[in-house]
């Protein structure tokens, strides 16, 4: 009865955690009422930018030390919610009233912008952080909740806004305050770490066969993992390829290093990610089966400042930063397309019209992302586990969308097709960012993987602010004032098609650099693999 209860309030953190999230991925509907935003407060292309700009660096800029602050023994996950609900709210009111008031100092709107990235940051690592557990032998499952709902937060948001408060940006705002203040503050309550009873012991003296051997490597103790790796030797030595290739021997001097009678290692069996999209009984009776990246992960462990030694990690960084890059800007400015569009084809239109436009866009782009994180999830395991390749394909399909999307940026003209830019961008963020922490942890261990993603998601800080602002100032460069005092632009495509032309040749880049990265594990695998067949 006891264990059925506490399955009951595992559910329900879980669920808090999922409506928490719903709450932290608002910076991703800027789109929606940046232009109303922009006009009225009579803001330039480059500084209406700057504000979204600043909301994505409060998300991503503080990333290593929000993983730290919710990581800690003495913090938790409920103070790091708590003061996540209070940054939401001390950022978005302060941006309401500077809508209402019609005026408001660039540097103070990217303040207040900034809490808001900072705040969700906060709620959505400490809703992940108990997800994952809550449910230490389905942690991908268990994650996948906060994680789709933090891709849908934009559609949520917007959905509301369409029907609640269509054409008025104002309550929208407001809207957005309460709404994410109290969503996050109503989940703290239920945001709760359930400890786990350990049911395993001592394995017996037979040797065991099967996966029950996958199960003794993953309690091997701590010196016995040493002496592992110093038998393996050279397998080690290039971080290039320890991270795939090494379990093989680690596996063999497992088998013959006789029964496994040290204590449980707690630490291995809370990090097992091998469980995504599957129950833990389909995970045992998969050992077998399953790559070897699984038990590698747990083998290495690159952190801090070994990162910037790393080939590896400036070859993802790179990756990351380009792509996300180009993702962000038309994230923070699908508005901007739709609303230049429309003007030039339509003049007619109302501004009613044009806010449900851009609210329509926001929506189709989360969407779009929840279905690119789906995507990655099940085809990232279907490419390592079915066709034994490496999970960086996901990313070659992901440079190869937005790079069609940059295309489409740069030749839709009429608004109609504009659906085409905003789903193309979603898919393909979606599956940047849902594959891109299974491969950091492959690559540089799971034990540091909250530190390590959090340096991984400083990439897009850098690319971010450049495309960002080179949106802006091509569309200030095509901008007039109005007979009001409003700056628009009324040149329809031309308006930011030279920004698209930029986004392009970085994603063509990206692309090589993936595809090279691909060879670069092929040749290692190659290497390693003649390696082991010598030492056999």
């Amino acid at each position: 009865m006891a264990q059925d209860e506490m399955h009951r309030r595992r559910i329900l953190a879980s669920a808090a955690a999922t409506v928490i999230s719903l709450a932290c991925g608002t910076n991703y509907v800027y789109s929606a009422w940046a232009p109303q935003f922009a006009e009225r407060l009579k803001l330039t292309a480059t500084q209406s930018n700057l504000v979204g700009l600043f909301g994505n660096l409060g998300m991503y800029s503080l990333g290593p030390l929000v993983g730290m602050f919710v990581d800690h023994p003495a913090v938790g996950s409920g103070p790091a919610v708590l003061l996540g609900a209070v940054l939401l709210g001390v950022g978005y009111f302060p941006l309401h009233r500077a809508y209402d008031g019609a005026s408001g100092s660039v540097p103070l709107l990217c303040f207040f912008s900034y809490l808001t990235g900072m705040g969700s940051c906060l709620g959505f690592f400490a809703a992940v952080k108990v997800s994952a557990l809550n449910w230490p032998h389905h942690r991908g499952t268990a994650t996948a909740f906060p994680l789709a709902a933090f891709g849908l937060s934009a559609f949520f948001f917007s959905f509301l806004g369409s029907i609640f408060f269509p054409g008025d940006p104002s309550s929208f705002l407001e809207m957005l305050a309460w709404g994410t203040v109290l969503l996050t503050f109503g989940g703290f309550f239920f945001l709760k770490a359930y400890p786990h009873t350990s049911t395993y012991q001592a394995v017996p003296g037979a040797e065991p066969s099967g996966s029950a051997r996958g199960e003794r490597l993953r309690r091997t103790s701590s010196a016995r993992r040493q002496q592992q790796q110093q038998q393996r030797g050279v397998f080690d030595d290039d971080p290039g390829t320890s991270n795939k290739f090494t379990t093989t021997a680690a596996h063999v001097t497992a088998e013959q290093s006789g029964p496994a009678s040290a204590p449980v290692d707690t630490e291995d069996a809370a990090l097992d990610e091998s469980s995504s999209l599957m129950s833990g009984s389909s995970a045992v009776h998969h050992q077998r089966d399953a790559n070897v990246d699984r038990y590698s992960s747990h083998h290495v462990d690159i952190r801090g400042f070994q990162l910037l030694t790393c080939l590896d990690f400036w070859q993802l960084f790179a990756i990351m930063t380009i792509l996300a890059g180009a993702g962000l800007m038309t994230i923070n400015n699908i508005g901007n397309n739709a609303n230049v569009l429309w003007k030039h084809y339509d003049p007619s239109k109302s501004p009613e019209f044009l806010v449900h436009r851009q609210q329509m866009h926001v929506s189709i782009l989360s969407i779009g992302s929840f279905v690119g994180r789906l995507l990655s999830g099940i085809g990232s395991d279907f490419i390592v586990k079915k066709l034994g390749a490496s999970r960086v394909w996901c990313l070659a399909s992901s440079g190869l969308i937005f790079t069609v999307a940059q295309i489409c940026g740069l030749s839709i003209s009429t608004p109609t097709y504009l659906f085409l830019v905003s789903s193309l961008s979603g898919v393909a963020y979606g599956l940047l960012f849902g594959v891109f922490p299974s491969i950091v942890a492959e690559t540089f261990g799971i034990h540091g993987l909250s530190q390590n993603w959090g340096f991984m998601t400083l990439a897009p800080v850098f690319s971010s602010n450049i495309f960002n602002l080179i949106y802006g100032s091509v569309l200030d460069h095509h901008s007039v004032f109005d007979t009001g005092g409003e700056r628009s632009c009324h040149e329809g495509l031309e308006c930011y098609r030279s920004a698209y032309g930029v986004t392009f040749a970085s994603c063509v880049a990206g692309v090589a650099i993936i595809v090279w990265v691909i060879r670069h594990q092929y040749v290692a695998k190659l290497k390693a693999l003649g390696k082991a067949n010598l030492e056999d």
